[in-house]
């Protein structure tokens, strides 16, 4: 299973309503298991993450309040990719890793631009359905 990123608005219904994922964007945010692996590994929290370690235990959804901060995080695991990225994983390279989150990151990111720009929320940063 893998992990997705949907941005999602709140309608006057107070129904949620996900937006579509623009032609040429991805929704892709990683790999279940990176839940804990990658972004609520001990390396992100080391760096004083705090919105994507809760995905160790939850999905996570991020607030139209708080994306101009959670972009601020996805700056922070960009600029230390390299001690975010595993090490001991025997099935894959370090730079590997560094690859796989930079992309990754670029579709966090990307999502969390449109969400600022639809008013919406980043959300649901959880299992792919």
């Amino acid at each position: 299973m893998s992990l997705s990123v949907d941005v999602f608005v709140v309608g006057e219904d107070g129904q949620t309503h996900v937006l579509d994922v623009p032609e040429g964007s991805s929704d892709l945010a990683g790999f279940e298991r990176w839940r804990t692996v990658v972004w609520g590994s001990d390396a992100v929290r080391s760096l004083g993450a705090r919105f994507f370690p809760a995905l160790a235990d939850d999905d996570l959804k991020v607030f139209p309040h708080q994306v101009t901060e959670f972009l601020a995080e996805c700056a922070l695991l960009r600029s230390q990719i390299e001690v975010v990225a595993p090490r001991t994983d025997p099935a894959k390279s370090h730079a590997e890793y560094v690859w796989q989150i930079s992309e990754r990151l670029r579709t966090i990111e990307d999502a969390a631009e449109r969400a600022r720009g639809a008013t919406g929320n980043l959300g649901d940063l959880g299992p792919w359905r």
